[in-house]
This record gives C-alpha cells, sequence and structure tokens, in this order.
C-alpha cells in the first residue's frame, strides 16, 4: 500500500482542530488581518494607540505570518497566530495575537529575546514579554501556551 505526499500533507492539514475547520479560521494570518475586515483594524487600533514604543510592524501586524488556529478561552472563542518582523528574526522578535470571533476584542504578547543570543540559552530565560489589550491572567496563559508550541522555543 502506497500512499502519496499529497494524502498524507492534506491528512496533516486536516488534522487541525475541528473547531478551526468549522470557523474556516484556519485560513487567516494575523499579517492578513487589518486589511480583511474593517472591525479588526478597528479593534486593534485601540489596543494600540496607548501603547508607547511600539515596533511599526506592530502597530501594523506587517510581518511574517503563519496560518492562525480557533482556540477557546473561559467558554469564548478566539482566533490566534503568531507574527514576526521577519522570518529570520523570529526568535528575537515576534508577536502572539489574540482576537476575539465577534472582532470586538484583541489581545496581543509581544516577545523580544537579544540579538546574539547563544545557541546553548534557552529564550524563554531572556525573553521579555509584554502584554497588550489588558489581557487577563487566562488571557496571558493562552498567549504564552500559543508561543510553547513552537518546537524552536525552550
Amino acid at each position: 500500500m502506497s500512499i502519496s505526499l499529497k494524502t498524507v500533507a492534506a491528512a496533516l492539514l486536516l488534522g487541525g482542530s475541528a473547531m478551526a475547520m468549522a470557523a474556516n479560521d484556519g485560513q487567516m494570518r494575523a499579517n492578513e488581518l487589518l486589511t480583511a475586515d474593517p472591525q479588526y483594524r478597528e479593534t486593534w487600533q485601540g489596543v494600540v494607540k496607548k501603547e508607547e514604543r511600539l515596533p511599526e510592524w506592530v502597530m501594523n501586524l506587517s510581518g511574517d505570518a503563519e496560518q492562525m488556529n480557533a482556540v477557546e478561552e473561559d467558554g469564548d472563542k478566539y482566533v490566534v497566530g503568531p507574527l514576526c518582523e521577519t522570518r529570520q528574526t523570529c526568535l528575537n522578535k515576534r508577536l502572539i495575537v489574540a482576537f476575539s470571533f465577534d472582532k470586538k476584542d484583541a489581545y496581543a504578547m509581544l516577545v523580544e529575546v537579544p540579538a546574539g543570543l547563544p545557541a546553548d540559552k534557552s529564550p524563554t530565560r531572556h525573553a521579555d514579554y509584554r502584554f497588550l489589550g489588558k489581557a487577563d491572567e487566562g488571557m496571558q496563559k493562552l498567549l504564552m501556551e500559543q508561543l510553547k508550541k513552537d518546537p524552536n522555543w525552550y
């Protein structure tokens, strides 16, 4: 019995959470949100307008992004995903973004690791974490869990 690479790839893609598939949110990326829907843009601007010294790529949700996933926290549904300034600097500068399904609430965690950190040093021990959008303890935990899914984060 031979399984084609396409079959394996399709199986892996379909293996995502049923909720993500049902909501069809696996197609969205954080760097597409602000152009996809004015409600996302309005909500995000409300989050970042009072923040100081945010990089432009965070303000505009621009950069390199992977697909977002649907997750649930305290009975509320969110679409969550990572955004990096660039693919090359992802270990050093990344943002984990969460938007509520109704697009009325947004939260994020900006993670910055000093550049040039030796490979034998754990990024988790040297990172600065900054939460945006008045994230409560449950939301902060959700954002941290998303970060921990990265195999390069230890």
